[in-house]
């Protein structure tokens, strides 16, 4: 116990336990362990370090945060009352005084996350026979091994499962014993992306392979850094908002790298630079709406989904459906492998032909699943929907007017598909600087707020958020490559990185159960139709006028950048913001 930073005092009973506890200050976490108790130390380690959950039990011991010390005072109330007196415990009488408790936090609304163990033991003998068998037991299984293989994600991809977590844990049980955390982890690998990148604008050879090589360090820190926190479950909130958001920050960057050195060398790939952003950035909102909407749906079955287990059930094929979506460790190894030995123009198109298969590879699959499924989607769904839309107050206004409210309006999926292929064909079709565009923007913004006037519960509404993202992301490309300035895609490239950023700040919010950033900032930024809107007003504007053009792009980056990016700042270095990290994502 002590080795796990706790102050240990022992008490002989419920009562004398209750008054310790009251001797500790409210704001701390606090521990109960059976005296009897046996088991491997990595199994107390689960159940009272893990900072993520208001209370963890394993049989013998139970922890709890300051969020639910008020709970585990009543509980011991009610475990030492008389029985029969008021208040008394009426619970079926468990082993062990933790137990009792760990039943009662149940029973009084607190979530008890109980690990899963494995192969690890922990246990209170009820006699000196399966004491001796206990420990033997204990004897049998090497816990620090088990604590190795537990840092590891379970559902990786198969470059990261093969190629990297088989020595990367060790880096993080290095780090660990050398008292680093995983956010300076988190943060070099951060900086030798960068390096990575600033290579990459050289363009030239020996910085393009240095750039790969970087870049495959990067990758391996990135690694680390979730493998140390498990390792040594110090999960933090700030680590929750670096682990979530870097990784984008880097192969933005990155991208930006190979743009820059293949100018250098005359070609200009800023286009499918910003391409493959959009393609990305559109294929993850997929993911993210998806699982959203079925995050707690009812009646939750679907063949689709049967096979799909199935095919789990055999090997390799886990391994291949794993590889064709490229996920982030074959992504990232194929960008390094292809920036070392070809050139920028032909790992953006490698790029987004690998993640354009991916993206279909997947939406049909989860269209499938959908139109099969039969599931009641709730209220918490349908709100996260809704804020993954990312409507500002034009579709607000419109989804208020009486049209919309009475329902009269034709599925949401379909509403949204209709403006986002109107918005992307007429930014295709009408010359630059054509004033059409918005009145046609208008338009756009009118289906926007008609696509979420009503919950958002269809079998396929799902789409609605990643068909906002397409349409505003590819009106923002379509209209900077049309211009007649070479810079308004780098400008367009950072405004759509900069929006891209709030909006998986947005996910990781929802993830954390905290909901999505505040009106304000969604207001502020004028929404997914509102900046669409802003951006044709401006080509019709400032049409003829290219450098004028995109100096407007850069100033809305940057203003968008720097709001967002302050609300996130504030948001995730707050006490009140979740420690939440990518438990089996691959994307």
């Amino acid at each position: 116990m002590r080795s796990l930073g706790f102050d240990v005092r022992t008490a002989a009973d419920a009562e004398e336990a209750g008054a310790l506890l009251a001797a500790v200050p409210t704001g701390e976490r606090v521990a109960l362990v059976d005296a009897r108790f046996v088991g491997h130390l990595h199994a107390l380690r689960l159940a009272l370090t893990d900072p993520r959950f208001p209370a963890v039990a394993a049989p013998g011991a139970l922890a709890v945060q300051r969020e639910a010390r008020p709970a585990l005072t009543r509980a011991l109330g009610a475990v030492v009352t008389p029985p029969g007196a008021p208040g008394a415990d009426t619970l079926t009488d468990p082993a062990t005084l933790t137990d009792a408790l760990a039943e009662r936090l149940d029973a009084d609304g607190v979530a008890v996350h109980r690990p899963q163990l494995g192969t690890l033991v922990a246990t209170v003998p009820a006699d000196a026979e399966a004491r001796h068998e206990a420990r033997a037991a204990v004897a049998a299984v090497d816990d620090e091994a088990v604590r190795l293989r537990s840092a590891v994600k379970a559902h990786d991809g198969f470059f990261t499962t093969f190629f990297i977590s088989p020595y990367s844990r060790y880096i993080a049980r290095w780090c660990a014993r050398r008292g680093l955390t995983p956010n300076q982890v988190t943060t070099a690998s951060l900086l030798t992306a960068l390096v990575a990148a600033g290579c990459a604008a050289t363009g030239e050879r020996a910085g393009y392979v240095a750039a790969g090589v970087l870049l495959l360090v990067s990758f391996v820190l990135d690694c680390t850094d979730g493998q140390l926190a498990r390792y040594a479950l110090t999960y933090s909130t700030m680590g929750a908002w670096l682990d979530a958001t870097f990784d984008r920050v880097k192969e933005y960057a990155f991208y930006a790298g190979l743009a820059l050195g293949a100018a250098r060398n005359g070609d200009d790939v800023w286009g499918l630079a910003l391409g493959a952003m959009v393609l990305m950035t559109c294929r993850h909102v997929v993911d993210f709406s998806f699982n959203e909407a079925n995050h707690d749906a009812t009646a939750n079955t679907s063949p689709t989904a049967t096979l799909s287990s199935r095919l789990d059930g055999v090997g390799w094929t886990v391994w291949v459906r794993r590889m064709i979506i490229l996920p982030i460790g074959e992504r990232w190894a194929m960008i390094a492998v292809l920036t070392a030995v070809t050139t920028p123009r032909i790992v953006f198109w490698a790029l987004i032909v690998g993640c354009a298969f991916g993206a279909c590879y997947t939406t049909a699959g989860r269209v499938l699943r959908s139109l099969t499924r039969k599931a009641q989607r709730t209220d918490r769904a349908a709100r996260a929907l809704a804020d993954l839309a990312d409507s500002g107050p034009l579709a607000e206004l419109q989804a208020r007017m009486p049209w919309g409210r009475t329902g009269a309006i034709g599925a949401p999926v379909l509403i949204a598909a209709l403006g986002a292929v109107l918005m992307v064909t007429a930014a295709l079709v009408l010359p630059f600087g054509d004033v059409r565009l918005v009145p046609v923007t208008v338009l756009y913004a009118m289906a926007a707020g008609l696509a979420v006037a009503r919950p958002l519960k269809g079998a396929l509404d799902w789409l609605v958020p990643p068909f906002f993202r397409a349409a505003e992301y590819t009106t923002v490309l379509v209209l900077a490559a049309r211009s007649d300035s070479p810079q308004a895609l780098p400008a367009a490239f950072g405004l759509v990185a900069a929006v891209a950023y709030h909006h998986y700040d947005t996910v990781y919010r929802i993830r954390g159960g905290t909901g999505a950033p505040p009106a304000w900032l969604v207001r502020v930024t004028g929404g997914h139709e509102g900046r669409t809107l802003l951006v044709a007003v401006l080509a019709a504007l400032l049409a003829g006028r290219g450098d004028d053009f995109t100096l407007a792009l850069t100033v809305l980056a940057v203003a968008v950048a720097l709001v967002v990016l302050v609300e996130s700042i504030r948001f995730w270095v707050s006490s009140g913001a979740p420690a939440v990290h990518d438990e089996g994502e691959t994307a």
